[in-house]
């Protein structure tokens, strides 16, 4: 019978290699992030999220002026369809940010010239109007549930700046602008995480970029995956008006353990040590922090790092560390998004990840990959042998 045969340990795909990527690569054991070959620290250090986003969809830097026409044709291509602001005029100001996100990735579709030219170089000119739209989309929406106009792109700033001036309406400092930059090349992709390959199963059905890029904000959307720099921010502020001193945060870690809850932005399901993205977006909230005022989020998020490592490992789990959640929501914060903004935030990133591995899901080179996603499931419903169960009408069923 079904119930006796033997079940699936690889629950949710974990540890199942699905299909080759060039995109990233993860050494969990030791925390590398490789983005195309190059790490994560030296991207973060010396690039730009656009330039990196470059290296994602194309496999290589940029030379000569690449990067520069780059640049041009995400700046040409940040205004909004017409229709998309209309529409989002009339959604109801209770909506949530990622609810329209998602709502307008169709409706940027339909907008797109080349929606149904398939071509590799179609694909790419897609992914950067996505790019270059969705922080449009997300800073308009907030602005419009505030009752206050979106502000036409500013084409003068970066990528980064614009997007923190058409949110807030206030131009960002050079080194404000420079830390969301860098925290958009930290989350621009993460290998085969829940969205992306929810994009990849999609567009190996042959459906466009844009089905795909839709799955993928959809993922992204739960608690699980993209929501939880959100909710370390909301466990943040929630210490900070119960709590009267950071001295206090060992006793709560300790209760949080004992009792299993969890704390937010600890554990990893890929990492086993330190995620290399914590330890940068770590220095950048000290230093925010120090600028904004916020030294006691720093001080809290710090100390409830070190005794909750101190009190894991003393039960066995040293390698539960914080991952890139853990600091980034009280990044954002100091940068003026709300909490509910932040896991749009991370899609303002991912969508470049996103779109290089559809780009290679459509393109794959491997003559043995299939033709779509087809993962097989063990039935353990009611059965009633090889022929099934004997339907009876209903005024014969007890």
């Amino acid at each position: 019978m079904a119930s006796e045969t033997v079940r699936i340990k690889n629950i949710g795909l974990r540890g199942v290699a699905v299909a080759d990527t060039k995109i990233s690569y993860i050494d969990g054991e030791n925390g590398v992030l490789i983005y195309r070959g190059y790490r994560i620290e030296e991207l973060a250090e010396e690039s730009t999220f656009v330039e990196t986003a470059f290296l994602l969809l194309n496999g290589y830097l940029p030379k000569g002026g690449e990067l520069e026409r780059f640049e041009r044709q995400i700046v040409q291509s940040r205004e909004l369809p017409g229709f998309v602001l209309e529409s989002l005029e009339k959604f109801p100001v209770s909506a949530d940010p990622m609810d329209v996100l998602q709502a307008c990735v169709p409706m940027l579709a339909i907008a797109d010239p080349e929606l149904n030219d398939d071509s590799k170089e179609a694909n790419i000119r897609k992914a950067v109007r996505l790019i270059a739209r969705f922080p449009a989309v997300v800073a308009a929406w907030h602005r419009i549930r505030n009752g206050e106009k979106p502000l036409p792109p500013d084409y003068a700033l970066p990528h980064a700046a614009n997007f923190l001036w058409q949110l807030t309406g206030e131009k960002p400092s050079r080194e404000i602008a420079h830390d969301f930059d860098v925290c958009l090349i930290l989350h621009a992709d993460h290998t085969f995480n829940a969205s992306t390959f929810a994009c990849r199963e999609v567009v190996s059905t042959r459906a466009h970029l844009y089905a795909g890029v839709s799955a993928g904000v959809g993922a992204l959307s739960g608690s699980l995956h993209g929501g939880a720099n959100s909710r370390v921010m909301k466990m943040l502020l929630q210490i900070e008006s119960e709590i009267k001193s950071v001295d206090e945060i060992g006793a709560w870690v300790k209760n949080m353990i004992q009792s299993d809850r969890k704390i937010m932005g600890m554990g990893h399901a890929v990492y086993k040590t330190d995620d290399p993205r914590a330890k940068i977006l770590k220095q950048m909230s000290r230093r925010l922090a120090k600028e904004t005022g916020h030294e006691k989020w720093y001080e809290y998020l710090a100390r409830i790092e070190e005794e909750g490592h101190k009190e894991l490992s003393a039960r066995g789990k040293p390698g539960i560390r914080t991952n890139v959640d853990f600091y980034s929501g009280s990044v954002y914060a100091m940068m003026g998004a709300p909490i509910d903004v932040m896991t749009p935030v991370f899609a303002i990133s991912r969508i470049a990840g996103w779109c290089a591995h559809i780009i290679e899901e459509k393109f794959a080179e491997a003559q043995d990959k299939p033709a779509l996603y087809r993962p097989e499931a063990e039935y353990v419903g009611h059965y009633c042998g090889v022929v099934g169960c004997t339907y009876e009408p209903v005024k014969a069923r007890e």
